[in-house]
């Protein structure tokens, strides 16, 4: 198996925040992409990289990323034998590709022809999370089907449900559909679906399907991970395994809690995620 990070956002929130912060604290962050903050110990997206080689999940690790952060990207990328950049050529949150189209990009430049781990590069995980079971999981439900995704889901707040894209299931916790930032009135379902996804093979040839038929769509309808899998949900059978929570690196207010969580609370970084 293979993992794709998706890294080419702009962190356009992000980087107002800190334009708007006077309190100097984060200055030095200006300029650094999301996946590239530092979290605890180290930067975010070296947290997913170390706990998929300690699981032994995927053997090799693509990050896609953009033209302006490409050089930041390589640099921390030199520590990791297992770890390629590759970058979407836009230098700009106009130009931007959309994070599908940045999937679809790495799986014909690297001619992925294996099942998929996707990544979103500004999120992580509390920890209960493990790699390890959701390999064990993704390979039983491919012992039943191999065409079979597998998506996470963890629970929202009533208020939460306008912000996420959220599943609805059936009793084997297969997904039937995929509501975009519903009403809470809309769904009785409050399973929120964070940008991770473990792709069967079989999948991969209708990401271009998928965007074939959003060619003329604005960009906020090719952008969004989710937007692709509740397309999928009618074409293959996807099933949801379920988290506690996440930490989802979007402003200054939520990085600030995400950095002090693994700075004071977290316990085993060892285990951490893997």
């Amino acid at each position: 198996m293979k993992a794709v990070i998706l890294a080419a956002g702009y962190g356009t929130r992000l980087q107002r925040d800190l334009v708007a912060d006077s309190s100097g604290r984060f200055a030095h962050l200006a300029g650094v992409a999301k996946p590239l903050l530092p979290v605890g110990r180290g930067a975010l997206i070296s947290h997913w990289v170390q706990a998929l080689n300690r699981s032994g999940s995927v053997d090799r690790v693509y990050v896609v990323t953009n033209a302006v952060y490409r050089g930041a990207f390589e640099e921390w990328a030199a520590q990791y034998s297992n770890v390629t950049i590759l970058s979407d050529d836009t230098r700009s949150n106009d130009e931007r590709l959309g994070a599908v189209a940045c999937l679809q990009l790495a799986i014909k430049h690297f001619g992925i022809e294996e099942d998929v781990l996707v990544i979103g590069g500004d999120t992580l995980f509390r920890e209960d999370f493990s790699l390890s079971r959701i390999a064990a999981r993704f390979s039983e439900l491919q012992a039943s089907c191999d065409h079979s995704c597998l998506v996470l889901s963890y629970r929202c707040g009533d208020e939460e449900t306008r912000k996420y894209g959220i599943l609805e299931v059936d009793g084997n916790l297969r997904v039937l559909r995929m509501k975009e930032k519903p009403d809470p009135s809309e769904t009785r379902s409050r399973r929120a679906c964070p940008c991770f996804y473990v792709l069967a093979r079989s999948s991969l040839p209708l990401l271009d399907t998928f965007l074939e038929e959003k060619k003329e769509a604005v960009i906020e309808e090719r952008d969004a991970p989710g937007n692709f899998v509740s397309w999928l949900i009618a074409r293959r059978p996807v099933y949801t395994h379920e988290i506690s929570g996440r930490f989802d690196v979007g402003n200054l207010r939520s990085y600030a809690e995400c950095d002090l969580y693994f700075r004071e609370r977290l316990g085993d970084m060892e285990s951490y995620l893997a």
